[in-house]
């Protein structure tokens, strides 16, 4: 295929070839913790960084954000808060990167923190498509957490996006050579999923696994012990992240896989224990909040 006929197909495909970045040093992680240092906030302002290889950081100071530079468009995974979303676009910038350029827009799970961005700037700026699991579409579309969402109530509503389509457990991405794949890690929300991707740096590839929030938080008149079914698909999910491909942990929230600092070469940034030990704390969260229920009986 000639280069134009390459060209021509990705433009019918409504995507764009990947955009070389700009001849600029992504900052360092030593920069983007020192940014962070006292800031944890939602909103908080932080600069970008390269993670590794196709993979950068472009989120805040208490919420990531995911720039992968795939070979067929960038994709971005999570959007932050709306306050959040100008920040997020000016970090991609900042990387040399065009954000009309995004292909995807892609989410971990629907809740004000981690969407309320994609709508607000992101998907108006860029004309990215959302994909999303069939149990996030219903929350990602109207803005307001379902009634089995255990923080119902608790955690305010956000201005929903459109679905382009829907995406299934075990679905791999049609973008070439990284392996971009869906899993469904389903308890943080219903809809709380996970993405596993190829990314190479000096011939070196390794898998990273951007794994949802495993955490089980509640409104305060939620009561997990009264959800048997619900605690048993969060368990399922538990006994499922171990064995994600997973060289790379990332988490929605950064310090849960203290990610600053293994990117600040404070700690290992590849970690093949990483998604067991992750989820073997959140299991152990579990167990202790539902022991603190049944005391309080």
């Amino acid at each position: 295929m000639s280069a134009r006929v390459a060209l021509a197909a990705l433009a019918l495909a409504g995507c764009a070839p990947q955009q070389a970045p700009a001849p600029i040093a992504a900052p360092t992680g030593k920069a983007l913790t020192t940014a962070c240092e006292g800031r944890d906030g939602w909103s908080d302002s932080a600069p970008p960084a390269k993670i590794y290889g196709n993979t950068y950081y472009v989120g805040t100071c208490g919420i990531g954000a995911l720039l992968i530079a795939a070979p067929d468009g960038l994709v971005l995974i999570d959007g932050a808060t709306a306050e959040a979303a100008p920040g997020i676009l000016a970090n991609i910038r900042a990387l040399g990167f065009d954000p009309k350029n995004i292909r995807y827009l892609l989410a971990s799970h629907e809740h004000l923190d981690h969407v309320g961005g994609l709508k607000a700037l992101l998907q108006d700026a860029t004309g990215a498509a959302v994909l999303a699991r069939h149990e996030a579409v219903a929350t990602l579309s109207s803005g307001e957490p379902e009634a089995i969402d255990p923080q119902r109530g608790a955690i305010p509503p956000f201005a929903g996006v459109k679905v382009a389509r829907e995406v299934k457990d075990g679905e791999a991405l049609p973008i070439r050579d990284i392996g971009l794949t869906l899993h469904a890690t389903p308890g943080h929300t219903p809809g709380s999923t996970s993405w596993t991707w190829k990314s190479c740096e000096a011939g070196d590839c390794r898998t990273i696994a951007y794994v949802d929030s495993l955490s089980a938080v509640s409104a305060n008149d939620y009561r997990f012990s009264d959800h048997p079914d619900y605690v048993a698909m969060m368990r399922r999910t538990f006994a499922k992240v171990p064995t994600l491909p997973c060289d790379i942990l990332i988490t929605p929230h950064p310090g849960a896989s203290n990610l600053f600092a293994r990117l600040a070469g404070d700690a290992p940034l590849v970690d093949a224990t990483g998604c067991r030990t992750y989820a073997a704390g959140a299991a152990k969260r579990l167990d202790d909040r539902l022991a603190k229920e049944a005391a309080a009986q």
